[in-house]
């Protein structure tokens, strides 16, 4: 089993060093926050593989149904769903064998179930929660790399939260 990075900024470092991720939850809308980060990842140079039951295609890509459906499968999972099924989320990344998984909660409360964040732990899956992938990313903005910059000197950044 892989050894987990055990504080979020070496969690971060190396779920971004990753280059084949799957979003979770991008819109169909093309302004919507989780369809903007998808093509801004695709800008950055990842491959980026779309997650929405409810799209066949985002982006002029094929889009999957589930992260289970996924061929070839994904280096990370990047989450962009509602609060209420992210943990559902999480578990089927546990069950396929997923890596590295990012919670991104711009929505709501950044707790999930403690028993799957254990759960993760003893499977050797890098889980971040919460952060905004944008801070971390050089080539962002400079509003986005501001707000990294305080990240990076906040206890959750340098602690294994």
């Amino acid at each position: 089993m892989k050894q987990v990075p055990s504080t979020a900024a070496a969690r971060i470092e190396d779920f971004l060093a990753q280059r084949r991720i799957a979003v979770v939850g991008v819109s169909r809308d093309e302004k919507g926050f989780a369809r903007v980060m998808f093509r801004d990842f695709l800008s950055y140079g990842y491959d980026v593989v779309p997650v929405n039951p409810n799209a066949v295609t985002v982006e002029d890509r094929p889009c999957y149904p589930n992260v289970a459906a996924i061929s070839p499968p994904v280096d990370g999972v990047f989450v962009l769903t509602a609060p209420s099924i992210a943990g559902q989320i999480v578990t089927e990344c546990l069950s396929t064998g997923v890596p590295r998984v990012w919670v991104h909660f711009a929505s709501g409360s950044k707790k999930l179930d403690p028993e799957l964040i254990e759960r993760c732990e003893k499977g050797g899956v890098s889980l971040i929660r919460g952060f905004c992938p944008y801070m971390f990313i050089r080539q962002t903005n400079w509003f986005h790399r501001l707000h990294g910059w305080f990240a990076r000197r906040s206890p959750a950044y340098r602690a294994g939260k």
